[in-house]
Order: C-alpha cells, then sequence, then structure tokens
C-alpha cells in the first residue's frame, strides 16, 4: 500500500480497522491472545486482587445469611439502601453492551464489530452482580424461588402488582436473552479456536461449545437468522428493562419518585454508565493487548459522542424533576427539591450534578473524545455520578417521610461497603477470566470489514 492510500484513509475520519490486514493477520492476533499468548504476572495480579474481593463478598453474604440485613445500614424509613442503589447502578451498567450488540447491528453500524463482544460480556456479568441484591434483600434469600409462579403445594401465587416480581420477569428475561444472544455470537470464533488450538485439552473444550461449527453454508444461513432474530428480540429489552426497574420508584407516592420522567430518564442514564464502563474496558484492553488497530480512535470517538448525547438527556431529567417540584404546587415535591439543594446530602447532589452534568461537557472538545487517557478519567467520573444519582433518588427521597417524627438518617456499614466492593470484584475477576479463555473481539466479524478497508484503499 502507498502512501496516498494510507492519506486517503486517513481523511475519512477514522477507519473501522486499519488497513493492512487481512484474513489470516486478523484471525492471529486475535487467537493469540487467548491460544498462544503467556499469561502476563499482571493478570495474576489483576486477577488476584479481583479475586480477594470476591473472597470479602462471599463473606459479607455468608455473615449476612447469619445475621440477617440488619447488619446493613437500612432502617426506617430508609428501608432501601445500598443494595437497591447498587442493583439500579449494575443493571444500568449491562444495557450499554445489548444496545451496541443488538441496535447498532441492526442499524448496520460496522464500528461496533470491535467492541460488541466485551460488551456482551461486561452485560451478562453486571446483571450476575445486580441479580444477587433482590435477592439478599428480600431476607430470606433461600426462598426467592417463592417468586417465580411455579406450581406449588401451598397453593401461594406470588403478588404479580408488586414491582419486585416485575423485576423478577425483567431481569432474568433481560439476562436470558443477553447470555443466549453472547453465545450465539461466540460460535463460529469457537470453532476458530478449536481449529488453531494445539492443547488437546483446550480443542476439546472448543469443539464442544463450538457444537460442531464447520463454517458451511448452510451453517451460516442458520446462524445469521438466529443472530438476527435474537437482536430483535434483544433490542425491546433495551427500553423495557431499564423502565421496568423504573416504575419500582415511579409507582410509589414518596416525593422525588412519584414522576412520569423516570422510564426514559431510567434508559438514557443506563446507557450513559454502560457506555462509560465500555470505554473504561476498551482503553485499557486495547493498550495492554495491543489492538489500536481494531479499536480505533472512531470507536473512541462515537462512544463519547453517545455518552454526550445521552448525558444531556439526563441533564434534562434533573432540570424536569427540579421544575416539577415548583410547577406541581405540592409542598412535598418541592422540599424535595429544596432537600436536595440545602439537605444533609446536599454535597452528594452536588457532587452528583458535577460528575454528571458538568465535566462531561469537556467531550464538546475532540481532544478529550480522542485521548484514551482523558476518556478514561471522564469515564470514571461518569460511573461516579451514576452511582450518586441513585443514592439520591433511594435514600434522599426516602430519609425524610410525610411525618416530621418519622424522618431518619442512612448511615452505610463496613457489610454495606464490602458488598458493594465485592461487586466490583466480582465483576473484574469474571472479566479477566472472560479475556484469557475467549475472544475478547469478534474474529469473524472483524474479517467482514477487510473488504470495506480494500474498497476505501
Amino acid at each position: 500500500m502507498d502512501e496516498t492510500s494510507k492519506v486517503t484513509i486517513d481523511a475519512a475520519s477514522a477507519p473501522v480497522i486499519e488497513p493492512g490486514y487481512t484474513f489470516a493477520t486478523v484471525t492471529e492476533k486475535i487467537s493469540a491472545i487467548v491460544l498462544t499468548r503467556p499469561t502476563s504476572n499482571g493478570w495474576f495480579v489483576g486477577f488476584g486482587i479481583a479475586f480477594l474481593a470476591t473472597m470479602m463478598l462471599l463473606y459479607a453474604i455468608g455473615y449476612l445469611f447469619l445475621r440477617g440485613i440488619g447488619i446493613w445500614g437500612v432502617t426506617i424509613p430508609i428501608g432501601w439502601g445500598f443494595a437497591i442503589v447498587n442493583f439500579v447502578w449494575w443493571i444500568g451498567i449491562g444495557h450499554a453492551g445489548t444496545l451496541i450488540s443488538a441496535i447498532l447491528l441492526l442499524l448496520r453500524q460496522p464500528w461496533r464489530n470491535s467492541i460488541n463482544r466485551f460488551a456482551e460480556a461486561m452485560t451478562l456479568f453486571a446483571v450476575a452482580c445486580a441479580g444477587l441484591f433482590p435477592l439478599l434483600h428480600v431476607g430470606r434469600p433461600w426462598l426467592a424461588y417463592w417468586l417465580f409462579p411455579y406450581p406449588n403445594t401451598m397453593r401461594v401465587w406470588p403478588q404479580f402488582r408488586s414491582p419486585l416480581m416485575w423485576d423478577v420477569f425483567a431481569v432474568s428475561t433481560y439476562g436470558t436473552i443477553s447470555a443466549i444472544f453472547w453465545f450465539i455470537g461466540l460460535i463460529p470464533d469457537l470453532g476458530t479456536l478449536r481449529d488453531r488450538a494445539t492443547n488437546r485439552a483446550a480443542a476439546i473444550i472448543y469443539g464442544i461449545l463450538s457444537m460442531g461449527w464447520r463454517g458451511s453454508a448452510r451453517h451460516w444461513a442458520r446462524y445469521e437468522t438466529a443472530y438476527l432474530l435474537l437482536a430483535g428480540l434483544a433490542t425491546p429489552l433495551v427500553l423495557s428493562v431499564h423502565t421496568v426497574v423504573s416504575f419500582d420508584f415511579a409507582i410509589g407516592i414518596v416525593p422525588g419518585w412519584h414522576t412520569t420522567i423516570f422510564p426514559p430518564y431510567f434508559v438514557a442514564g443506563a446507557i450513559y454508565s454502560g457506555f462509560a464502563m465500555v470505554l473504561m474496558l476498551a482503553i485499557p484492553i486495547r493498550k495492554i493487548y495491543g489492538l489500536e488497530d481494531f479499536i480505533t480512535e472512531r470507536h473512541l470517538q462515537n462512544s463519547a459522542k453517545v455518552m454526550l448525547a445521552t448525558g444531556l438527556i439526563v441533564a434534562y431529567g434533573y432540570g424536569i424533576e427540579a421544575f416539577m417540584g415548583w410547577y406541581s404546587g405540592d409542598r412535598y415535591d418541592a422540599f424535595t427539591v429544596w432537600n436536595r439543594l440545602h439537605g444533609p446530602y446536599a454535597f452528594l447532589y452536588y457532587s452528583l450534578l458535577t460528575c454528571n452534568i458538568f465535566i462531561p461537557q469537556v467531550l464538546w472538545i475532540r481532544k478529550f473524545r480522542t485521548s484514551p487517557v482523558l476518556l478514561f478519567a471522564v469515564s470514571f467520573v461518569i460511573l461516579v455520578g451514576m452511582w450518586l444519582e441513585r443514592f439520591i433518588i433511594v435514600v434522599v427521597s426516602l430519609h425524610r417521610d410525610f411525618l416530621n417524627s418519622s424522618w431518619g438518617m442512612y448511615y452505610p456499614t463496613r457489610w454495606d461497603f464490602m458488598t458493594f466492593f465485592g461487586t466490583i470484584g466480582m465483576f473484574l475477576m469474571l472479566m479477566f477470566l472472560f479475556l484469557r479463555v475467549l475472544p475478547s473481539i469478534s474474529i469473524f466479524e472483524m474479517r467482514t470489514l477487510l473488504p470495506e478497508a480494500e474498497v476505501k484503499e
């Protein structure tokens, strides 16, 4: 390739995949991370820290089973604390994976191919972390199966008017469809790993998981049909799941919750935090494994633009909340707005506004959208801000009840923090394992981009 063609490609404002690759080199570069690249000391250190945090989570859960949820900081009137805050936060993080995989696939956006695989894995691990909290919060997690409408001798049916039941069906459906979608997308790559593996045990395991994939025309036709149908099923879940989660609050009479802005506001916030987590994973992965040619500047810019757009929707939601508190004429709603601005948790509310509205505005500047270090920092700030948002919605709305005599304060205990940071450790541990045993970028989808790069040449 001569210098002129290189300039032409760069002028097209960042290609999906850098030119100069062939089918063989794409396959070799991605599969080598799993099959031939030695496990580094950094991987062992990172995995070890994440594993210890996961053990801390198991210890906190075991102690919770012995003593009950009284070890948490929840009390009256703050019956929902860290558990529900973290549940909503983790569910939101998982949304970007489904949006990247399903919606962008239906919209035929080729830039998704470099980041959809680990974004889908992120979705599964985030849903697994989120699912722990409602189960632990019910007080008797060993009886959680009562939530499912299965035939039983007690003839006791779940209360279908309870938002908890809606969450059970929404989250379980979301997790199931996401897992099937992720696995179906892996099958061609598992067949590639099976054929390239030199270790007999690895070849057998990948062979079993690839389900007899041979890459024939019949297999490809059935694969594409199944993948497209699952993308169609997963697309409405992006909107429905966090909408159902928002109903946990919106159907209540608690000031600060009882508002119709919550469904679209929650969905936008979920995509906002989800893309922030995608960038926090993509930036280190592309640097450590030398994947800058696959996860290019275009991917960073597009993800930053999605965050900027959804961040503005979230800011609009904050404005509508404050406006309706004044315009409704309801003194309780008006007090909720005043309490957020001047109450005992006001510092957290101002921190929320800083993290979610003001700091992300730097993404208007191209330097911030293309600098991995700056973009990583902004993404971290957004994740902190979105966690604070859930804390403000849950705790601050509850701690000042309708009666002054019912007012209280919420103080999380060490068990709250151990459980929360333990789930972060669990998430990272699963991500470390995923990067080590499965291709973090879709091999066959990256190969489909090569003819496009050749045309640009």
